[in-house]
């Protein structure tokens, strides 16, 4: 079964409230799937949707069961299947890093050494903890806890909670544990769940035991085929990518941090994009020697990061340079809502995660209103309504690029890969894009003034252009408008 080849990430409780609590729910999205399907999307990435006090969810206190304020068992099969009706696959969170606190596990975990629980999780002296180095640890860039060690009343030892004392991490060296992750996993795939997107994956084991998390991932996988053979699953994995690259060996796709991370630096700064394509190519080089099938899971920003629309100050140039670069680099594009909007952002983490648009004001029935939005509003950025009739929008842009890559079959594959072209000029990126023998030029223009490119053997052939006035002046010439992108075959 092919992969979906554009992924959408939703954050459940801000996208679509459709019975007038203010809460985002599951009822929601499934009346916004055609509005998916017409963009363009084809498989949807829901944040964390299981039984939790937390309005995240990403601390969990049953793995069987949706959250009321998102709605029931049935509104999510019924998602499902409205959504496969459409050809749009689900992905839903699934945290088993750790469980919340109020967790029946933790609670009886802490009831004492006694406890069939206690090694569910990890429990140290605090002698234990000092004799082994692990006290403290290093800020990644995941997580800034340097003291991932925490009391509970009674006890003399210590639980590790990696996040948050709220969030008490699972003891994966536990078999009952390992077994419990695999039926609450195969539970939502036996549903039509279609995959997993891995929360933490990199800190299943704690870091001084990294290299367990391999092993532990590829079997997690194996157990998950015995539900659907077709399994997908992308990591979060926010690290190096010769760090990355033996997540690999269990899990289909990770996501591309760094990546995202240049992205934004080299738009925002309209330059310094010279070495874009190559430090790319090298990165799924390194991939590829662990996985020739790896999937590199590439987005703008998430709901961990400071919104693309923030990044780039709203400037809508630079936001449809961002887009160009996102749907023509190689690799499995994911769009975090409200980017096709140019909604905006910034931490703490609920800023980030502001309701979406749907329409002006009193007239957005379907707005969740579950905080008073900080950076989006219809003065601040324009509504989906606004912007689906004007041709210059944003909204549009997202339609015209996706269509592209969807339609191109070269931009299309996933695991097509990409080649720097001879380039000086640091306001250019220029490669080409390869699939199974099959090649096209990509050239982007990030300034705002006009740029030539030259190079031997420049293909005559437009295949897209973002610019009616981009053109070729000569043979082997190219002029690119101000913040374009042109396609060659």
């Amino acid at each position: 079964m092919a992969f979906p080849r554009i992924c959408y990430e939703i954050f459940v409780r801000s996208f679509c409230d459709s019975n007038g609590d203010n809460i985002g729910d599951l009822n929601g999205i499934t009346s916004k799937l055609d509005y998916l399907q017409d963009l363009g999307v084809e498989a949807l990435w829901l944040s964390p949707i299981l039984l939790s006090p937390s309005y995240h969810k990403y601390d969990v206190v049953d793995y069987y069961a949706i959250d009321p304020e998102y709605g029931t068992l049935d509104d999510f099969k019924r998602l499902l299947s409205e959504a496969h009706a459409r050809g749009i696959r689900i992905i839903i969170d699934l945290v088993i890093n750790h469980t919340s606190a109020n967790h029946p596990w933790f609670q009886e975990s802490v009831k004492g050494k006694e406890s069939p629980y206690r090694q569910f999780y990890t429990w140290k002296s605090p002698e234990d903890i000092e004799r082994l180095g692990i006290a403290t640890r290093e800020v990644t860039p995941d997580t800034w806890d340097r003291n991932p060690w925490h009391k509970w009343r009674q006890n003399t030892e210590k639980y590790y909670g990696l996040f948050w004392k709220g969030m008490p991490d699972l003891n994966c060296d536990h078999q009952p544990v390992r077994q419990a992750i695999y039926e609450i996993g195969r539970y939502w795939l036996n549903m039509g769940v279609d995959g997993f997107r891995l929360d933490a994956a990199r800190h299943i084991y704690p870091e001084w035991e990294e290299h367990k998390n391999y092993d532990f991932w590829v079997e997690f996988r194996t157990e998950m085929q015995k539900a659907n053979p077709d399994v997908y699953l992308v990591g979060e994995v926010w690290t190096a990518a010769e760090n990355i690259a033996p997540y690999f060996k269990g899990l289909t796709a990770n996501f591309n941090f760094d990546l995202s991370l240049t992205i934004q630096k080299i738009v925002a700064k309209e330059r310094d994009a010279v070495q874009l394509a190559a430090t790319l190519a090298g990165t799924r080089a390194v991939f590829f020697q662990t996985s020739p099938q790896f999937i590199d899971a590439i987005m703008l920003t998430n709901h961990d990061q400071v919104r693309i629309g923030s990044v780039m100050g709203g400037n809508l140039n630079r936001l449809k340079v961002a887009t160009n670069l996102l749907l023509t680099l190689p690799g499995q594009p994911y769009l975090y809502y409200g980017e096709e909007l140019g909604m905006l952002g910034k931490k703490p983490d609920e800023y980030i995660r502001e309701p979406f648009l749907w329409d002006y004001r009193e007239k957005d029935r379907h707005r969740a209103r579950w905080m008073q939005p900080k950076y989006n509003k219809s003065n601040t950025v324009v509504p989906l309504t606004g912007q689906i009739n004007d041709s210059n929008s944003l909204y549009n842009h997202y339609k015209r690029l996706i269509q592209l890559r969807k339609s191109q079959p070269t931009l299309a594959d996933i695991h097509g890969d990409i080649e720097p072209l001879p380039n000086e000029d640091p306001r250019l990126v220029a490669f080409i894009r390869k699939s199974n023998g099959q090649a096209v030029w990509v050239i982007h223009n990030l300034s705002a003034k006009s740029v030539k490119y030259s190079a031997a053997n420049l293909p005559a052939q437009f295949i897209f252009s973002t610019h009616p006035e981009t053109k070729l002046l000569k043979t082997g010439t190219l002029s690119l408008e101000p913040y374009s992108c042109v396609v060659l075959g």
